[in-house]
């Protein structure tokens, strides 16, 4: 069938897919194809739009199922003998749903995804050169249906830490393609929903809801920024004065001597925002990291260090 897209197949997820699977896949996918890691590159841009449209689809329970029917239904015989018929005009006019007729009233696959998904498709141009009016595929550009109700509508964004700790003006992509630009608060978390007015079903608001990405470094609690930061075993004896990564950039520290794994040093106001004026505060966890791959040099000096060091971690245990 023209433009059938095998949305299984793009997220690389079996037909029994559970939904914690498509998340996963989705989430996968869409770091390694989103715009934003890949500038300028138009391949990546297209395979993020149809990894988004495909999680679209199959994450919601509804548009799956319909979608697993029109997917049986296309490949039976005479499936396009409904296409000489266009219904692209009753379809966005609101007249016409998916239960109201047989699915070979689809003149093809974009058809039934754009009324799936309550896209409207392009303006029909009589140069098109196709029977519906569409575009090439990447061309395509979706607006509400004005002819519908105003309708809220909810979409997920994914953002990173830093990102969602800073805020401030950014162009976001959705899940079904659409690129916009969001004022985002400062201090954003898991579970907040940000309001996009006019974004929605016909001219309804958008609600984003926030996922802040799990981050390798920090971990929020509250509103205090954890973090563990390996120092070695000179620094931890001798103390010295070191740079901690804090969500503001580097913090000079200094580390007292005798410094232990473990250990404690707190950052005040280094930590997630609180309001508009104030934030927690950020905790560093120390450890001290035993170095391998030693020259013969510093076997040497540890060797001599074993040799005359009074300290005895053991003897307690001995007793």
């Amino acid at each position: 069938m023209e433009n059938f897209r095998n949305y299984y197949d793009i997220l690389g997820v079996s037909r029994e897919a559970a939904f914690s699977d498509i998340k996963q896949a989705y989430r996968k996918l869409a770091r390694q194809y989103h715009p934003d890691l890949n500038p300028g590159d138009r391949a990546a841009e297209e395979q993020f739009k149809l990894v988004s449209e495909a999680y679209t689809v199959l994450s919601d329970d509804e548009k799956r199922a319909q979608y697993e029917k029109f997917s049986e239904y296309w490949q039976q015989e005479g499936f396009k003998k409904g296409q000489g018929k266009s219904v692209v005009g009753d379809i966005f006019g609101g007249r016409i749903s998916l239960e109201d007729f047989g699915f070979g009233e689809f003149p093809d696959f974009n058809v039934f995804v754009d009324q799936l998904l309550n896209r409207r498709p392009p303006a029909r141009r009589e140069d098109a050169g196709t029977d519906n009016g569409y575009r090439p595929e990447g061309t395509r550009t979706y607006q509400p249906s004005p002819t519908r109700d105003p309708r809220d509508a909810e979409a997920d964004l994914t953002v990173p830490l830093e990102k969602a700790f800073r805020g401030g003006r950014e162009r976001i992509r959705l899940e079904d393609g659409r690129s916009l630009e969001v004022n985002m608060p400062v201090g954003m978390v898991t579970g907040q929903r940000i309001r996009l007015r006019g974004q929605g079903v016909g001219g309804g608001n958008l609600y984003l809801r926030i996922q802040v990405d799990p981050h390798p470094f920090y971990t929020l609690r509250g509103n205090d920024v954890y973090c563990r930061v390996p120092i070695t075993p000179s620094e931890a004896a001798l103390g010295s004065t070191i740079d901690i990564p804090t969500l503001d950039g580097p913090v000079r520290t200094t580390l007292p001597q005798g410094a232990q794994t473990g250990q404690i040093i707190q950052l005040a106001g280094r930590g997630y925002p609180i309001g508009k004026e104030k934030r927690g505060d950020q905790i560093v966890e120390l450890q001290v990291a035993v170095p391998t791959g030693l020259s013969d040099r510093e076997k040497a000096l540890y060797e001599e260090l074993r040799q005359t060091e009074r300290f005895r971690p053991r003897a307690d245990l001995l007793l």
